[in-house]
């Protein structure tokens, strides 16, 4: 992905730190969403908050990337092209290089059953769409408290 003016914007504001907030600038977080709309909020929000942010569109480019680069932690969606969330994210409790990390189930599934059916295969954390920007930062603050930045 080339940088544009929305990722110059979001360095920029990402680069700006709280007197006294804790530096987050190594936690890395892998975002696997593939609405641009809802990708480009959660990278805008979690570089304003001092966190790494890198998209893939779908469960495939996810799990590639994973295991090629470090990531602090994951925002997975569930419904995804391809390979999707759940799948992903029994791949990742599969791997012994990617057991655990933390992962964030990010969904417009919100019903019981489906948290029921994230939380048994793995999930860290899960968020139904729509979701509050503050919740999510603060979700991504502990679950990279012990490897973050």
């Amino acid at each position: 992905m080339t940088e544009n003016a929305f990722d110059a914007s979001a360095k920029r504001v990402g680069s700006r730190r709280q007197a006294g907030e804790r530096d987050m600038a190594r936690a890395r977080v892998l975002i696997v969403e593939d609405e641009p709309n809802i990708g480009e909020s959660l990278i805008f929000i979690l570089r304003k908050a001092g966190f790494e942010a890198d998209i893939v569109a779908d469960g495939a480019d996810a799990l590639d990337r994973l295991r090629r680069q470090a990531f602090s932690a994951v925002i997975l969606d569930i419904m995804l092209p391809g390979t999707n969330g759940l799948e992903v994210l029994k791949n990742i409790r599969a791997d012994r290089h990617l057991s655990r990390l933390p992962v964030m189930v990010l969904t417009a599934r919100g019903q019981a059953a489906d948290r029921r059916t994230a939380e048994a295969v793995g999930a860290s954390v899960f968020v139904t769409k729509p979701f509050s920007n503050s919740e999510v930062v603060d979700h991504i603050r502990r679950m990279t408290a012990g490897g973050g930045g």
